[in-house]
């Protein structure tokens, strides 16, 4: 191998191939199926460590509405098994059709549409065993909803981009899954007047699954439920939020929503971030991200930004410290994956010494 060339990625098949992959090497970097290319590039001098060896489901209870599994799991795999029993992950999980795995999900802390109404990943993960930089595999949680007090390992893990430990099973909660849905899609005409409209739909009675909008101010409002009662509450949510309205229902609505991002962008120079928002911090952060042609979407009904960045990764770093916001990275050339006013910085660096003494984990 050349001095230049990169070192072969592991491929560990157990949780104890990967305590002594851990033990064995100064610099690793756990990685899933590498779905977000920026989170699963390790940094010079670091080894790539696969878990998508390690997958499969390893218990199911439809009556109990959690499962088990292994953190290579692809993610479609485990949909496809709740489907059959008409359950579902309600925070629709990115990149699933990708082939994002479970424990790539829970390490990215990635959440899709309806985290609007249900919450995140962190709100359904009840379990994890890990993998820590000492090498010692590590059980936090449970397998039920209601557990044991204790430190919260599991909601630690989500986020923690494999600089904590390397995930190796978790266990989640589940939901039934809606009948059905329908969108409205309402072009408010701008994008002051849709914040204007998602603001109301928060004070509102209306019961909404998923809320998105675009620069553009074209609102995506995603119902849930029994497809004969879709007419009125389309009518009446048209009437409530105004503007030029389309509705999708069934196949239509399902397409929709497999169209809207994230997803990766067309040029490799380019970055895929994620950034926490807020409604009050959109209108300026909009200004200051159009104005050098930045693709944008807001989720989550308007916590949340997906960014196409088409300059350099510390340009949209200072501009993000400027508006007091933070990103991550999850596609593109990047020194690392966070970028601008990150907060939190000692508390995450006390966390990371104890679990991972020697620093064989990247930092952050």
């Amino acid at each position: 191998m050349s001095p230049s060339a990169a070192p072969p990625t592991l491929r560990p098949r157990t949780a104890e191939e990967v305590a002594e992959a851990i033990r064995g090497h100064e610099k690793i970097l756990p990685i899933g199926a590498g779905t977000k290319p920026a989170l699963a590039t390790p940094p010079a001098g670091a080894v790539a460590l696969s878990l998508s060896g390690i997958a499969g489901l390893v218990e199911y209870e439809p009556g109990e509405y959690t499962f088990t599994a292994l953190a290579g799991t692809p993610l479609r795999e485990i949909e496809a098994k709740l489907a059959r029993h008409g359950q579902y992950l309600p925070f629709d999980p990115p990149f699933a059709e990708a082939g994002a795995t479970l424990g790539g999900t829970i390490a990215a802390g990635l959440s899709g549409p309806g985290r609007h109404r249900y919450g995140g990943m962190r709100d359904f993960i009840l379990g994890v065993r890990f993998v820590t930089g000492l090498g010692e595999i590590v059980r936090g949680g449970g397998k039920v909803v209601k557990n044991a007090a204790g430190f919260d390992l599991p909601k630690l893990l989500v986020g923690s981009l494999g600089r904590l430990g390397a995930i190796v099973e978790a266990t989640c909660k589940v939901f039934p899954r809606p009948r059905a849905t329908a969108t409205l899609l309402a072009d408010m005409g701008s994008l002051a007047a849709a914040l204007t409209a998602v603001g109301r739909l928060a004070a509102s009675p209306f019961d909404v699954e998923a809320l998105e909008f675009d620069a553009k101010g074209v609102l995506a409002i995603r119902l849930g439920g029994a497809p004969e009662t879709f007419a009125d509450r389309l009518d009446r949510l048209a009437q409530f939020v105004g503007g030029r309205a389309e509705r999708f229902e069934g196949p239509g609505d399902a397409a929709l929503w497999r169209e809207l991002p994230p997803s990766l962008p067309a040029a490799e120079s380019d970055l895929l971030v994620k950034v926490p928002v807020t409604l009050r911090a959109i209108p300026e952060f909009d200004r200051l991200i159009a104005a050098v042609g930045a693709r944008r979407r807001y989720s989550a009904g308007g916590n949340l930004a997906w960014v196409t960045w088409p300059g350099p990764a510390g340009e949209l770093s200072a501009l993000l410290s400027g508006c007091g916001l933070a990103g991550l990275v999850l596609a593109g050339p990047t020194a690392g994956p966070l970028l601008g006013h990150t907060r939190g910085d000692g508390f995450r660096q006390r966390v990371k010494s104890a679990l991972d003494p020697e620093n064989r984990f990247p930092d952050f």
